[in-house]
């Protein structure tokens, strides 16, 4: 789960994690009415989207009185922004943080994030900070530095320190630079994080090192122990279909596809996607019912798939383990008759109960293609989508 710059910012300051001021606002009133409140020569009116690269796609502006900043908040809001994470859909902007201007001395990058081929935290930074950091790691990765984190003593102090020195952080300000990311360590590790970046991270004319951004990523896994964070979350940024699987706990990414999957197991349903790609289709979505499903469940994750205008038609690719086969069948005869099914569909189902599954589904009178294998099923979806 994504959140917002400003709420990023909220957060840290909760563990006294030095960042810029500034306030939400919805409208160009409340713009002109926060920019009031800070009182300071230079405002800066940031587009609040879940995507990183706003500053190249002009969602930020810098406003030297009040009238500027009514002018760019009426130029953001209700913007369509395009940056290279949001994909050429775009974003729409539907709030700002108005922000005081900072005297920046300079720009570095940190971040926290979860190396899985370590299976540790590891602390990353760099003195090449600002809007062109992507290209820093690619084209001169030595200037990106990491330091390991043992899980049972946290962040160090000296390694917080090693990491300032390797910033270049000005000697005088390595001690403020370390406590910074102390603090942001603690936050990463309270509040279950599994990405937060500060980019940029400044030093400014008057000595101090604050985070002028903020994005934070959590683990969804571990949102049920962080109520304020789940309060946090904006639905408008995310898919609705996403949304609604959300309710059901199941895991469901939307894709560029025509072909919509159901499987159960995060593995074997990237396998299907692969095997799909393999024989020329295009997945519409990951979807992963889970092992325990019930046939309510697999209705519902049915139905989303279907909601998808795009989906051309469905392969549900289900190995029944703890799931059981009759239980999918169950739930995809209830589902296309609810959602009047009107596109192919393509099932093959192995494990549990597999011969009581299929007989229902045989029973059902749906226009159903059985499928021998995953390759097997692959190949006939797309046969009959293309």
């Amino acid at each position: 789960m994504n959140i917002h710059e400003y709420q990023g910012k909220q957060l840290l300051r909760q563990y006294g994690v030095a960042v810029s001021n500034g306030t939400v606002a919805f409208s160009p009133d409340e713009a002109v009415k926060a920019a009031k409140e800070l009182g300071t020569e230079v405002i800066v009116v940031k587009a609040q989207i879940h995507a990183g690269g706003r500053g190249k796609a002009g969602g930020v502006k810098i406003a030297k009185n009040l009238d500027e900043v009514r002018t760019y908040a009426k130029e953001l809001l209700g913007k369509t922004l395009i940056t290279h994470q949001t994909g050429p859909e775009g974003k729409e902007v539907k709030r700002l943080l108005i922000e005081e201007g900072s005297d920046i001395k300079k720009e570095y990058y940190l971040g926290l994030v979860l190396d899985r081929a370590t299976d540790r935290v590891t602390l990353m930074g760099s003195e090449e900070g600002g809007m062109d950091i992507e290209e820093v790691a690619e084209e001169t990765p030595e200037k990106i530095f990491k330091e390991v984190i043992d899980p049972v003593v946290g962040l160090t102090g000296f390694q917080a320190r090693r990491m300032a020195f390797n910033m270049n952080i000005p000697n005088h300000l390595v001690n403020k630079a370390a406590k910074f990311m102390l603090g942001l360590y603690q936050v990463f590790v309270d509040k279950d994080a599994s990405i937060v970046e500060i980019n940029p991270l400044v030093v400014t004319g008057d000595d101090d090192v604050l985070a002028l951004d903020a994005k934070f990523n959590f683990d969804e896994n571990a949102l049920y122990r962080h109520k304020d964070i789940q309060e946090l979350r904006d639905f408008d940024e995310e898919d609705p279909k996403e949304i609604e699987a959300s309710k059901y706990d199941l895991s469901y990414i939307s894709l560029d596809g025509n072909i919509g999957c159901m499987v159960n197991g995060a593995g074997l349903a990237m396998a299907t996607m692969d095997t799909i790609n393999y024989y020329g289709g295009s997945p519409a979505n990951f979807l992963d019912v889970g092992g325990g499903a019930t046939a309510e469940k697999v209705t519902e994750a049915f139905k989303i798939i279907l909601s998808d205008e795009a989906v051309k038609g469905i392969f549900v690719n289900i190995f029944g383990g703890i799931m059981k086969c009759d239980v999918i069948a169950e739930g995809v005869i209830a589902a296309a008759k609810e959602v009047g099914l009107q596109v192919p569909l393509v099932v093959r189902l192995e494990g549990t109960n597999v011969d009581k599954g299929k007989a229902l589904l045989n029973e059902s009178g749906l226009n159903i293609t059985a499928a021998d294998s995953m390759a097997d099923g692959a190949q006939k979806i797309v046969e009959l989508v293309g």
